[in-house]
């Protein structure tokens, strides 16, 4: 039996500790900060990892300074924060339809955020700041639609992944429809940031991707609580003093911005937030939606797939979105074999 302690605080509230859960955390945050000072050192300049230590606390050379906080450290922190959104929004939705396949990446979300940045680069050959806030958009008026569509007397599981997934279809066709009235440079264009990268990234990606996950991560959290009593139904959950309904377009908002400037950031990135909560829920064997252990998951798994792109293929670099690709789709038929054996689908 899992072992679970309560802690009331002088005001009364009471916090329930899950020391499993914690320890998981715990392990994940060194993880991430483990991988994430061997991928500052990695490239064609190589840096030992003591030496970026040094280098991040101010005792760096001028050349380890400049290439480490100007070069490489703007990356890795756009994929930790791309990681983290999408690790959280995938811990959201799968709550919500409570479906292991209600991921961003399968019911349409991210496919929206991506025909609004092909928009703006086939037909209007946008800025990167107009591509990001094409993006953005793209992925906002998806997630209104796909709301609208999966609502009768209220958004429920399974007609909300039915729904997303249609919604999926037409919008991946759209991307193709918009690919073939481009010109051969504005295609270039769009199949690069298709392929979802952190190359070139810098601190113009970071400070803005930094902000809104500063504002959206705590309102998530805060609504922990009120999503895991949604897992028992709306009416367990009304009686238990959650709004239903206004907890799921908060959260649902929420987890749609996450997407969408996730993908304005680095391109679509798949199935980082369909594998993060689950592998983040088989580690802390807890059950509800695991909020914390998700971000954290998401955050390590993005940049060590990045770190394999830069190592694993000799000369060659993948896109980091090409590796998660390949390995989530090899997850994903791993995921629908286990439902099917379980008898779920």
């Amino acid at each position: 039996m899992k072992s679970l302690k309560a802690v009331r605080t002088e005001s009364g509230l009471s916090v329930r500790i899950e020391p499993r859960a914690l320890v998981v955390g715990a392990l994940l945050c060194v993880a991430t900060l483990a991988v994430a000072v061997v991928l500052i050192g990695t490239g064609d300049f190589e840096i030992p990892a003591t030496d970026v230590i040094s280098t991040l606390l101010g005792d760096g050379t001028t050349a380890h300074t400049f290439i480490v906080n100007d070069l490489r450290l703007p990356r890795v922190l756009v994929g930790l924060l791309v990681g983290a959104s999408l690790g959280l929004a995938g811990a959201i939705f799968q709550s919500i339809s409570r479906n292991p396949l209600g991921s961003p990446d399968i019911i349409g979300f991210g496919q929206g955020s991506t025909v609004g940045a092909l928009t703006v680069i086939v037909l209007f050959q946008g800025s990167a700041v107009a591509v990001a806030a094409g993006s953005l958009v793209g992925g906002l008026l998806t997630g209104v639609l796909i709301y609208l569509l999966a609502w009768k007397r209220g958004v429920h599981g399974y007609r909300l992944v039915l729904v997303g997934i249609g919604a999926a279809a037409i919008l991946t066709a759209l991307n193709g429809y918009l690919l073939t009235k481009a010109d051969l440079v504005d295609a270039a264009r769009a199949y690069v940031w298709m392929a979802g990268s952190l190359n070139g990234r810098d601190w113009d990606q970071v400070e803005p991707l930094f902000w809104l996950c500063a504002v959206l991560v705590p309102l998530v959290l805060a609504y922990a609580r009120p999503l895991r009593m949604l897992e028992m139904g709306d009416d367990v959950a009304y009686a238990l003093g959650v709004r239903p309904e206004r907890t799921r377009i908060v959260l649902m908002l929420s987890a749609v911005l996450l997407t969408a400037s996730a993908t304005a950031a680095a391109g679509p990135v798949s199935f980082v937030a369909l594998t993060a909560p689950q592998l983040a829920r088989r580690l802390t064997r807890s059950p509800g939606p695991n909020l914390v252990a998700s971000l954290l998951m998401g955050a390590v798994l993005l940049i060590a797939a990045d770190l394999a792109a830069q190592r694993a293929f000799g000369a060659d670099t993948l896109p980091v979105g090409v590796l998660t690709g390949v390995l989530g789709g090899v997850y994903l038929l791993w995921l629908l074999v286990s439902e099917r054996r379980a008898g779920r689908i």
